[in-house]
């Protein structure tokens, strides 16, 4: 094969190497508008998965790099005028400039042909010249922008602002410096990357950038190699603390913005994207030349095992993208937590420094018990003296999820929350045994609270014939019977979500066609506006008018006084999810122009009187929680700045605590799906708006828990399908992590069961067989301390 590659940097030296190795006949030609001395950047670091993966791939390139590696395992975070360390992470680092003289030393022994100060050719000659035209050319590359109509690439440009520096410091461990300045929340990302310095990273808020005046520095004409002095004196002078006296240095120094790229597709015909042409992610999960050299090596293997280029390439892009994907989930997560850092300043160093190493939601809970045992530890003793503080719990370490939570007057023995899960098999709105034997259970299995489903309020507030209801005295006492059954068996409390479908009325149960309409028997369905879910296959929806609405207030606060008297501890009302509520919320469904519409202000006014006719009806002593869509996600839907304002406006109203959800109020909605993947929202109600929150969605085990509620994420965290799969999940998360308390109590009848039975053979206790033991003790707290590694 004749193969272009466009552009000398890592990703496309080491495809070369690795390309050239498995077929030396393959002619290499490598194009790079830099001189091979010229490098922007000073160091980069690697996993050890990566390593693995080099190690194996080439030995001589991997037992070159390993000479110049500086290693280290922990995360040293300053913040509050402490420093708070967490072991056992495992870091290697070495120089940008010394790693590309390793890959080009390394070609050139292969034999590639590397042409540096030289122009590539025209893209369309070497297409037609070459069998394969490799892009690595960078963030900006000149290739993927000539085809985007093939690639369709997507870069999004972030929010915060971000130069990078060198320092003839060389740190111990990979250091955060977090501070608050006159002029808002600046911070620090900074390694070390051999025995004589160290890279960082000066980031900050656009908003706090411009306050500094730094924006009246930025400077877009430098030529290449050039820096921002005036910036860099400034970050001398505000960071000189850190620095302890030592250089700044700069290469090629500016202030920019993160861009975050994607693309449709990573090819087109013989023409191939690789690095940070395809994909970046967040500089504060890792390094971009990491994900370049496995692309660098996917490619190639790729290349090598398949019969021809195309299908080479689609195995390519098949077997990255999704790894890829991956690692943009969690660079996003961790680029949005740094975005809002400001949200965190009023968080204890102990949180804050936990709430940082868990950013990702990569690392969690579970996963620093394992890297540092001994920090996880003191987290629990601070989160336990924090509760105790804030009148929850005796002040005596356990995992965070059991702590005890205080709604109101509400005492809930553990963080643990039933989600409400619609069941569908009321008969006339009226629950049975089946509703009697899901939630009894749900409460004998230790959850802290346990929501019912959207319990309707009139016969034609309901989704599908099979939702209950709260309409009747009879249902009323049918709910009471399953409330009492709770309060006599169980330490959980139990909640009533009540609600109307509004425009997402009148369809089929969920396994006959979930969101289809009826085939008959249909009920007329209301909303906001003539919006209907989905057009021309839901209802359009009649628009309330001012008789409908005092009428249906009337019903919410009928079902409400129902909801106290069958002995509900607690009642939410469901404001999501494209219910009729909802339809007032959201600027995707609410089309008014009368009081009712328009901004966020006015789409709150009636959810807020149903809310206020509710908390009125309901027992000042039993608190009221409200379920709200945080995003549509789509275009021109609700805002966080909506949120925000909806959240403020229920807790003035008298909510004890937001239930943050998001979407499905559209069909059309594309939500950025995964684990914890709303949790963020909750978040951001919780820290800025400063009201208690429940997570909710995706939330699937006692360590995404564990994780939430200790970095201050949400108060309490939903399940709903953990609980369908095991009914008892609080109690056997319990076990799980050795815990046996208030927390987590066993019913009575059930206490012989709390250990795990046996599964299977056991080989039994094996005889010592060393004289000497093997194997030494790993030390989780290794720094990089050059004079001494030598």
């Amino acid at each position: 094969m004749r193969i272009a590659v466009i552009g000398g940097g890592p990703g496309g030296l080491y495809f070369s190497a690795l390309a050239k190795q498995l077929g030396p006949e393959h002619e290499i030609t490598v194009w790079e508008r830099n001189a091979a001395d010229d490098t922007f950047g000073f160091g980069v670091v690697f996993s050890d998965e990566t390593l693995g993966g080099i190690e194996h791939a080439d030995p001589v390139i991997h037992a070159q790099m390993e000479r110049e590696f500086a290693r280290w395992d922990d995360i040293d975070v300053h913040y509050g005028g402490q420093v708070i360390t967490s072991g056992g992470h495992g870091f290697a680092a070495m120089g940008r400039k010394r790693l590309l003289e390793i890959l080009q030393e390394r070609c050139l022994e292969l034999g590639v042909d590397v042409l540096f100060q030289t122009q590539a050719p025209p893209t369309e000659v070497l297409r037609r010249e070459y069998d394969l035209v490799l892009a690595a050319d960078g963030l900006n590359s000149a290739i993927r922008t000539e085809l985007a109509d093939e690639f369709q690439p997507t870069l999004d440009v972030r929010q915060s602002r971000y130069m990078w520096l060198g320092t003839d410091k060389v740190f111990e461990a990979f250091t955060f410096d977090i501070r608050e300045t006159p002029h808002g929340v600046m911070q620090i990302h900074g390694y070390p990357f051999d025995a004589n310095g160290s890279t960082f990273i000066v980031e900050m808020h656009e908003d706090v950038w411009h306050r500094a005046g730094l924006d009246a520095h930025d400077v877009t004409d430098l030529k290449a190699g050039e820096s921002d002095e005036k910036s860099v004196d400034f970050v001398r002078e505000q960071f000189s603390d850190v620095l302890g006296g030592h250089e700044v240095l700069a290469n090629n120094s500016r202030w920019t913005s993160f861009t975050t790229v994607s693309n449709v597709s990573w090819f087109h015909e013989n023409v191939v994207l690789l690095g940070d042409a395809a994909h970046t992610a967040h500089f504060s999960i890792g390094s971009g030349t990491k994900l370049a050299m496995e692309d660098a090596l996917s490619l190639a293997a790729c290349l090598h095992e398949e019969v021809d280029v195309p299908t080479a390439l689609a195995a390519y892009e098949e077997e990255r993208k999704a790894v890829v994907l991956s690692t943009q989930r969690a660079a996003q997560a961790s680029l949005e937590w740094f975005e809002n850092i400001d949200q965190y300043v009023h968080q204890d160093p102990e949180q804050f420094a936990f709430n940082i190493l868990t950013r990702s939601r990569r690392i969690t809970y579970d996963n620093l018990r394992l890297r540092d045992p001994e920090y996880v530890a003191g987290v629990d003793r601070w989160f336990a003296q924090h509760e105790k503080l804030a009148g929850r719990g005796d002040g005596h370490a356990r995992p965070p999820m059991f702590h005890p939570y205080r709604l109101g007057e509400l005492e809930l023995a553990n963080r643990v929350v039933v989600s409400p899960m619609d069941m569908y098999v009321a008969v006339d709105g009226l629950p049975g045994d089946f509703h009697l034997a899901h939630l009894g259970g749900k409460a004998l299995g230790g959850a802290g609270l346990v929501m019912t489903e959207m319990v309707c309020v009139s016969p034609e507030a309901r989704i599908t014939p099979g939702c209950a209801g709260l309409w009747t005295d009879e249902q009323g006492a049918a709910w009471g019977r399953i409330t009492d059954f709770v309060h006599a068996s169980s330490q959980a409390k139990i909640g009533v979500q009540i609600g109307h479908s509004g425009p997402k009325g009148s369809t089929k149960l969920m396994w006959e066609g979930i969101d289809q309409p009826l085939d008959d028997g249909n009920w007329p369905v209301v909303s906001a506006s003539e919006v209907a879910y989905r057009d021309g296959v839901n209802q359009v929806p009649r628009a309330l008018d001012r008789s409908d609405m005092d009428a249906i207030v009337a019903e919410f606060v009928a079902s409400t006084v129902r909801a106290d008297r069958a002995g509900f501890d607690l009642a939410e009302l469901h404001c999501a999810h494209g219910y009729l509520l909802s339809s007032f919320l959201s600027p995707v469904t609410n089309q008014r122009t009368d009081e009712y519409g328009g901004d966020v202000e006015s789409r709150l006014r009636f959810p807020l009187e149903v809310f206020s006719a509710m908390r009125d009806a309901w027992p000042a002593h039993k608190p009221m929680t409200v379920r709200i869509s945080a995003t549509d996600w789509v275009e021109g839907g609700t805002t966080r700045e909506d949120a925000l304002h909806m959240a403020r406006m229920f807790e003035k109203a008298g909510a004890a605590a937001i239930d943050v959800s998001t979407g499905q109020v559209t069909s059309e909605e594309r939500p950025a799906f995964g684990r914890s993947y709303q949790t963020p929202f909750a978040d951001a109600v919780r820290n800025v708006v400063n009201v208690p929150t429940i997570a909710v969605g995706v939330i699937s085990s006692a360590d995404d828990v564990n994780t939430i509620v200790l970095s201050g994420r949400a108060d309490l965290c939903a399940l709903g399908r953990v609980h369908l799969y095991d009914p008892s999940w609080t109690l056997h998360a319990a076990l799980d992590q050795d815990y046996d308390g208030p927390g987590a109590e066993w019913p009575v009848p059930w206490r012989a069961g709390r250990r795990k039975p046996q599964t299977g053979r056991l080989d039994g206790p094996k005889p010592r067989l060393e004289l000497i033991r093997s194997g030494v003790e790993v030390d989780g707290h290794r720094r990089w301390r050059p004079a001494q590694a030598v």
